[in-house]
């Protein structure tokens, strides 16, 4: 089966058993089953960074449990691990840990406090598939972890996700779930096919910003088949067939892009490395080189002072900048309090998601965003 060979080319860059990947139509949905298999309910709590997409308190409050905030740190945008303890209270049951932009930071210490007080642990590796933490591959270290192909993403199916699961002990609840999740429909790979087509071949420097903001007008509206969909957006209420599963045209599209990662994650790197040489010589604010044998460099932060003008400069200059967190729950900007978030209680990652936009890291020359960030310095902090 064309699932068991994508499986066994996950796990082989995962170094895990195949036996351990389960797949579905998003990332999302594969935090949704760590979380039900880890048996969390009405009333439990789970810690999350400040500093998210909102499908995680989503998945959570789904199931009827409280997500936790904790603030981030300036140095890392991932949790900072000396308020971590302060959020444990006697409902905590799951600590999330998050690969911000790739980078995966202070896991061994998120385990160790996780142990002393009887907590799991989820790796969100949503941007760290292909990366590493500590020599380990990322989401091998927590009791599970979650990734994505979406769209931007380490490689893309255009739409998905998958788990590893790492506690033995959870294994045999996750494979319940499995004969649970919602069939993909003929329409579903149809449309996800024609989608992946599309961005293939009509998505270019000169299509991509006002293709970006029709294709996220259709997914909000739910008129198309999207990355978050209209109700994720404004409602605490779990769509109709969330807990789907993954369709052939994923599955198939996995395949033949895994055998690229490799040479893009080392991309990547390259480009990160010039953007901190550039940053560093111009005495901006830049990722700190101690981070850089653990970070992926999905997309390059950078900090700037007029995000809206930076931007609009970017797309007359045909630059293909992201949007990511550039809200602290991305991408609602706002009424946090369905989400029970209080910006005014984490000023850190409140003031990061005012400034922050992503530079590209998968491109193969980069001269063009070195020139652009040149002439725009009075624009970067």
């Amino acid at each position: 089966m064309k699932a068991n060979k994508y499986k066994e080319g996950i796990a082989s860059i995962l170094k895990c058993n195949p036996g351990n990947v389960f797949l579905y139509w998003k990332g999302r949905v594969a935090l949704y089953a760590a979380l039900k298999a880890m048996g969390v309910k009405e009333g439990d709590e789970i810690i999350i960074p400040a500093f998210t997409c909102v499908v995680v308190p989503n998945a959570i409050l789904y199931l009827g449990a409280k997500p936790v905030y904790v603030d981030i740190s300036f140095e890392d945008y991932n949790t900072d691990i000396s308020k971590l303890s302060g959020a444990i209270t006697p409902r905590t049951k799951v600590i999330i840990c998050q690969n911000t932009f790739g980078l995966s930071s202070n896991i061994d210490e998120i385990i160790q406090v996780a142990r002393q007080h009887n907590l799991f642990t989820i790796e969100d590796s949503t941007h760290g598939f292909g990366g590493f933490y500590n020599g380990k591959p990322n989401g091998a270290n927590c009791d599970a972890a979650f990734y994505s192909t979406q769209w931007n993403k380490p490689y893309s199916t255009g739409i998905g996700g998958f788990l590893v699961v790492n506690n033995s002990k959870l294994l045999n609840e996750v494979k319940i779930l499995e004969s649970k999740k919602v069939k993909t429909t003929f329409r579903d790979n149809v449309v996800l096919a024609f989608l992946l087509l599309f961005r293939q071949y009509l998505v270019n420097k000169y299509t991509y910003w006002s293709l970006v903001r029709l294709y996220r007008l259709l997914s909000n509206h739910n008129l198309i088949i999207g990355s978050t969909q209209g109700d994720e957006l404004s409602k605490i209420k779990m769509p109709e067939k969330y807990f789907k599963d993954i369709s052939s045209v994923q599955i198939l599209t996995g395949i033949r892009k895994l055998n690229k990662l490799e040479k893009v994650n080392g991309l990547r790197q390259k480009n990160a490395a010039d953007y901190t040489n550039f940053l560093k010589a111009n005495k901006k604010t830049f990722v700190d080189e101690k981070f850089s044998k653990n970070h992926l460099f999905l997309k390059y932060p950078l900090l700037v002072r007029d995000r809206k003008l930076f931007f609009e400069i970017a797309e007359k200059e045909k630059i293909t900048l992201g949007d990511w967190f550039t809200s602290p729950l991305y991408p609602v900007k706002g009424n946090f309090h369905l989400w029970g978030f209080d910006s005014c209680l984490y000023p850190q990652s409140t003031e990061v998601s005012g400034k922050i936009v992503n530079l590209p890291t998968d491109i193969k020359n980069n001269l063009k965003v070195l020139n652009f960030l040149n002439k725009n310095l009075d624009l970067v902090e």
